[in-house]
């Protein structure tokens, strides 16, 4: 019975090892494991430790299976070259490359799960490969790399000035603007009371890019006009804590300068937003536009006042206290 089902399974094995001998066949091993070849050898230094590489890559299964693409993402990704941690890091990889180069990358995900084998995805069982498809599109020495990423952040914070200066000239609004660059019109106004650190505000929003594209709304019609309707979201002012930091800087300061009842806008810069980080879909150095209504307040905790010093008296006049004495020239 044994050697029936031994010589059932024989032809299975044989085109397994030989499916796996295809994939490694003339590939070169590192002293990690990982298993490499590179299509085009370009000439140019290869990279360096603390050199940052600007690449692109496809990550696959052994069943060709794209788990994941930096050209599908629309953007290559950037890494600086350390020290090689584990073979999956491809840190033993990229010191053989120049700019240009491509290659093709095979991690052994026995290694990669050894120790912790509960966290292997049923896609890379034992035996099987974590390919990478590398192109390398750039390769810089730290200090060029930071001087290149400075001088884009600062290109792109100009044309967020100037997008978000044009937005409001086109748009005829006269906005104040607060010390921080919060920039905010009333709309329509009340004389009822206005928020405190530590009081709990709803609100109504709906958010927007300069480019007029709507994001995010608590309001129905809104997200049906927009074709944004999300099913089984209940649309409703949301509750807010001010001072609390759960929200963005635009609106904890904000939303501290209206009355309950009142409407705005609120133009609120990238810096008082998500900065210079997509999210969503915001992307980087965004400004951001706000419909506010601050449907009510509901009051908190509040610190403690300090009172104020009685008549003729100061706290230099307290025991032992002397006074400033002016600066001489």
């Amino acid at each position: 019975m044994k050697k029936h089902i031994f010589s059932l399974l024989l032809p299975a094995l044989s085109a397994f090892a030989l499916n796996a001998g295809a994939q490694t066949a003339g590939l070169q091993k590192t002293a990690k494991g990982a298993l490499y070849q590179i299509y085009t050898a370009n000439p140019g230094d290869k990279a360096k430790i603390n050199d940052v590489l600007t690449f692109n890559f496809i990550q696959k299964t052994d069943k060709d299976s794209v788990l994941f693409s930096s050209y599908k993402a629309g953007h290559p990704v950037q890494a600086q070259v350390q020290a090689s941690q584990n073979v999956g890091d491809l840190m033993d990889i990229f010191p053989l490359l120049a700019a240009k180069d491509s290659a093709i990358v095979k991690i052994p995900t026995d290694s990669v799960f050894v120790g912790h084998e509960e966290a292997r995805p049923p896609f890379l069982p034992k035996g099987s490969f974590l390919t990478f498809i590398l192109k390398i599109e750039k390769v810089q020495s730290l200090n060029d790399a930071i001087a290149e990423r400075n001088a884009g952040l600062e290109k792109l914070k100009q044309a967020e000035t100037t997008e978000r200066e044009s937005y409001i000239t086109a748009h005829g609004l006269k906005p104040v603007t607060t010390a921080s660059g919060l920039k905010y019109v009333i709309t329509s106004p009340t004389t009822k009371r206005k928020p405190l650190n530590g009081d709990t505000v709803l609100v109504n929003y709906t958010g927007k890019l300069l480019s007029g594209k709507l994001f995010d709304t608590s309001i129905e019609a809104n997200a049906k006009a927009a074709g944004v309707q999300q099913p089984g979201r209940p649309y409703e002012p949301i509750s807010v804590v001010l001072g609390e930091h759960r929200v963005i800087s635009g609106w904890d300061e904000g939303l501290l300068l209206l009355n309950e009842g009142s409407k705005a806008t609120f133009i609120i810069p990238s810096n008082l937003a998500y900065g210079e980080r997509p999210n969503g879909e915001i992307p980087g150095y965004s400004t951001l536009v706000f419909d506010i209504e601050l449907v009510k307040v509901k009051p908190g905790k509040h610190a403690a006042v300090t009172p104020k010093p009685a008549a003729g008296k100061t706290p230099l006049k307290r025991a032992g206290a002397k006074k400033p004495v002016a600066k001489k020239n």
